[in-house]
């Protein structure tokens, strides 16, 4: 099986190994009379996934499908709009699913893009990485106790923090996350996005994508999730090697479109028929 479903497998073996339940979550289940229910995660600590980029090694899963365009659509959203605006979101981008964390003003609040534009992450990160490409002070953090003070609403940043190293000609990244929902996002959305953000800082900074490392703190399933979780790592991988390739000359980090990226080796129609998609329900 390729490396990010065999991943997959193992992180979810980890946690019903080791995980444990939590005691009054924040979550909560939407019941259809309007009730709330708590969401209890299984979780469990410290987890890491590795993909090296220069080989071919990108974080497609097999198992279900992977909608990687609407996930690069939302980081564009974040790191080049550098934006709050669920509006924007919906009428650039058509991704719909943020409404559920609109704070009472048609944003998120200051969190995410706001904070990249706030702090100037995106621009400081690329001017660092072409003055001192072997500093070791090349971090964007969207973990800002400021933005918390000024604006206590809104979900506070579950991959919040970026650690980028240059060896050679080749860029790394690591990516640290405090939290993830590992079968909604954190095995698959997530890992495609910061490897497409990867891809980008490299061509806007002349270098050749290497290293991504996801680190994450606390991983866990949700209980509604369980029984999901156990049917899709009982499902057939399908042998391939997908590679997202970033297919364009220019090297301006805001110039960069959806319609740049290329994903080779990943047969979409095959797993959607064969591992087809599985239905979630959320928990806000």
């Amino acid at each position: 099986m390729n490396k990010a479903d065999k991943n997959f497998i193992d992180a979810m073996n980890y946690i019903f190994e080791n995980g444990v339940y939590d005691v009054n979550p924040r979550p909560y289940w939407l019941e259809e009379d309007g009730s709330h229910t708590p969401a209890h995660t299984l979780f469990a600590f410290d987890w890491k996934n590795v993909y090296d980029l220069s080989k071919d090694e990108f974080p497609f899963m097999t198992l279900r499908p992977m909608a990687w365009k609407t996930g690069v659509k939302e980081l564009l959203w974040i790191f080049q709009d550098q934006s709050n605006d669920i509006k924007l979101l919906e009428d650039k981008y058509n991704v719909k699913y943020w409404q559920d964390w609109n704070v009472g003003d048609g944003t998120i609040g200051y969190r995410y893009g706001h904070t990249v534009n706030r702090y100037k992450l995106i621009d400081n990160l690329i001017e660092g990485i072409k003055t001192n490409p072997y500093g070791r002070r090349h971090i964007m953090s969207l973990w800002q106790d400021q933005e918390f003070i000024d604006e206590k609403k809104g979900l506070q940043p579950c991959c919040f923090m970026t650690i980028w190293n240059v060896m050679g000609d080749k860029l790394n990244m690591k990516l640290i996350q405090r939290s993830s929902d590992h079968i909604t996002a954190g095995s698959g959305i997530n890992e495609i996005q910061y490897c497409a953000l990867l891809l980008m800082i490299a061509k806007a900074t002349g270098y050749k994508p290497g290293l991504f490392i996801h680190d994450i703190s606390n991983i866990h399933i949700y209980d509604r999730h369980i029984p999901i979780v156990k049917e899709v790592m009982n499902r057939t991988p399908i042998e391939c090697k997908p590679k997202l390739i970033l297919d364009t000359d220019k090297t301006d980090f805001y110039s960069f479109t959806i319609d740049d990226f290329r994903l080779e080796g990943y047969p979409l129609e095959e797993i959607k028929k064969k591992n087809p998609q599985v239905k979630l329900p959320l928990a806000i």
